[in-house]
């Protein structure tokens, strides 16, 4: 489902709201609870993390990567780099929803962005930027996605966002690029 179908109001001025144009996908729906806030009263940090990395696990699954993938394959993933901003304060009984869009394609990588929405005043909460890198179970380097998860990969790129040409741009101003070659190594030691 895309998030567009969710859009409820309009925003007030000046307020930061969801981009339509962009291709997100809704991977998360859920309230905040009052043991997920801290002593000041709002959504503690750590639920903000749980939350997003429920909303990974939810995009991954869309593209293939399951449980029984994993398993069966001797696969995993592994977060690298994330980065996180605060927007808004979240309180018990909001209703929350997280969409999210992928932001590049890489043999053994993918970049992608989650949104916290604000379900009911359709504000942008927090947002979180994540790469994450497919490993061989057994070795702890990383490896190349099959094929057909690649595909599916891509099919959520935010195109939106894509140059035409890359040679246009370099790669690093490009926010949203399918690359072959790779340039991350994974290990656990």
């Amino acid at each position: 489902m895309l998030w567009g179908a969710l859009h409820l109001r309009q925003p007030a001025h000046g307020e930061e709201t969801v981009n339509l144009r962009a291709q997100y996908v809704l991977t998360y729906r859920g309230v905040v609870y009052p043991w997920h806030c801290d002593h000041i009263g709002h959504m503690n940090v750590m639920w903000y993390a749980g939350k997003f990395d429920e909303a990974t696990w939810n995009l991954l699954a869309l593209c293939g990567i399951t449980a029984k993938y994993l398993n069966h394959v001797r696969r995993g993933m592994a977060a690298v780099q994330q980065n996180t901003t605060y927007k808004k304060e979240l309180f018990p009984g909001d209703v929350v929803s997280i969409r999210t869009t992928v932001l590049e394609v890489r043999a053994r990588v993918i970049r992608f962005r989650h949104e916290i929405i604000h379900d009911e005043s359709n504000g942008i909460a927090a947002t979180t930027e994540l790469t994450g890198v497919h490993i061989d179970q057994i070795t702890r380097k990383a490896c190349a996605f099959p094929e057909e998860i690649i595909e599916r990969l891509r099919g959520f790129l935010d195109t939106d966002r894509t140059i035409e040409s890359s040679a246009q741009q370099p790669p690093e101003k490009n926010p949203a690029r399918v690359v072959e070659e790779d340039d991350y190594s994974y290990s656990a030691t």
